[in-house]
C-alpha cells in the first residue's frame, strides 16, 4: 500500500471511530455530569492508555520542560478548551447538530492558516468558507431547524469546539513533532490536563467517583475516552504526516458518522434545515482542499516524508 493510500485509510478510520463519540457523550451527560468532571476521568484513562502502549513499544513516558509548550497546547486546544463547549452544547442540543458543527474544523483551519500566511487563499476556498457560513445560519435561523428553538445559542456555543481544533491543528503544524511519537505526545498533554481540570473539579463540585454502581453513562465515559484517545493519536500523527488542512479533513466522516450513529443509538430525528445544513457543510469542506505546494505530493494533498 502507498503512502498515500495509508493516510487516507487512517482519515476514514479516524473519522469512523471519532463519530461514535458525540452518541456515546450524549449517553455520558444524560445523568447531568459535568464537563469538566468527565474530562478528568479521560485524562485518566488517556495516561493509562497511552502509558501502555507506551511501555509496550519500548519505549519511555516523555514529561520534560522541553515539550511542556507542546503539552500544553494540546491539552488546551485539543481537549479541555473543545470538550467543555462541546460537552455543554452536547447536552442541550441533539447530537447529531453537534455533529455536524465539528465539521467546521476544516474551515477554522483553512481560515487560520489563510490569516498567518500558512496557505494561498482562492476563490474555491472562500466560496467553501460561505457555504459553511450558510449552513450554520440554517442551525440557528429558522425556527423551526433545531427541535427547541430557543436553544439556538447553544449552537453558537459548539461552534468555540472546532475553532479550537483549528487552532491547535495550525499549531501542530507549527510547533512539529518534536522528535516524540504521538503516544508520547497525548501522555504529556493528559498529565496536563489532568493537573488542569482536577482542581476545577475538586473546587466546582462536579467530580465522578469510580466507587459507585456503574450504569450506561458511566461505562460511556470510558467508552468515549477510550474511542477519543485512539482517534486523536491519529489525528496527531496524520497532521505531522499530511498537514493541518488535510488532516482537518476528518470532519468530513466525523459529521456523516456523527449523525448516523446518533439516528441509530439515540433514535435521533432531523429537520429538514438540519440535512440542508448537513449537505451545504459538506460542499463547503469539499472546496476547502488541502494545498498543493512543494510540501504535498501530486494532487492529493497528502504531505510526503
Amino acid at each position: 500500500m502507498t503512502q498515500n493510500k495509508i493516510y487516507y485509510l487512517a482519515l476514514v478510520l479516524m473519522g469512523v471511530v471519532w463519530g461514535l463519540v458525540f452518541p456515546i457523550t450524549k449517553i455520558a451527560l444524560s445523568t447531568g455530569y459535568k464537563p469538566f468532571g468527565i474530562m478528568v476521568w479521560q485524562m485518566v484513562i488517556g495516561i493509562v492508555l497511552m502509558g501502555a502502549i507506551i511501555l509496550f513499544r519500548g519505549k519511555k513516558p516523555v514529561f520534560s520542560a522541553r515539550y511542556m509548550l507542546l503539552f500544553i497546547g494540546i491539552a488546551a486546544l485539543g481537549t479541555l478548551i473543545p470538550n467543555y463547549f462541546s460537552y455543554t452544547a452536547t447536552a442541550n442540543l441533539p447530537a447529531g447538530v453537534m455533529s455536524i458543527l465539528i465539521a467546521l474544523v476544516p474551515l477554522f483551519a483553512m481560515s487560520i492558516a489563510l490569516l498567518t500566511g500558512g496557505e494561498r487563499p482562492g476563490v474555491l476556498r472562500l466560496l467553501g468558507l460561505g457555504f459553511g457560513a450558510a449552513a450554520v445560519f440554517l442551525l440557528i435561523g429558522p425556527a423551526a431547524s433545531l427541535p427547541d428553538p430557543t436553544k439556538y445559542g447553544f449552537v453558537l456555543l459548539g461552534m468555540l469546539a472546532p475553532l479550537a481544533y483549528g487552532l491547535e491543528a495550525n499549531f501542530l503544524q507549527w510547533i512539529g513533532d518534536q522528535d516524540i511519537d504521538p503516544f508520547q505526545m497525548l501522555f504529556g498533554a493528559c498529565i496536563i490536563g489532568l493537573l488542569i481540570s482536577l482542581p476545577i473539579v475538586l473546587g466546582s463540585g462536579g467530580y465522578i467517583t469510580p466507587f459507585q454502581p456503574w450504569g450506561v453513562p458511566e461505562w460511556a465515559i470510558v467508552a468515549a475516552s477510550v474511542v477519543n484517545q485512539i482517534a486523536y493519536v491519529g489525528y496527531i500523527w496524520l497532521v505531522g504526516r499530511a498537514g493541518a488542512v488535510f488532516a482537518s479533513q476528518v470532519g468530513y466522516l466525523v459529521t456523516g458518522a456523527g449523525v448516523v450513529a446518533s439516528m441509530l443509538m439515540l433514535g435521533e430525528r432531523y429537520s429538514g434545515y438540519i440535512w440542508a445544513a448537513l449537505a451545504l457543510m459538506m460542499v463547503g469542506l469539499f472546496l476547502v482542499r488541502p494545498r498543493d505546494n512543494a510540501r504535498v505530493s501530486g494532487n492529493d494533498g497528502v504531505k510526503q516524508e
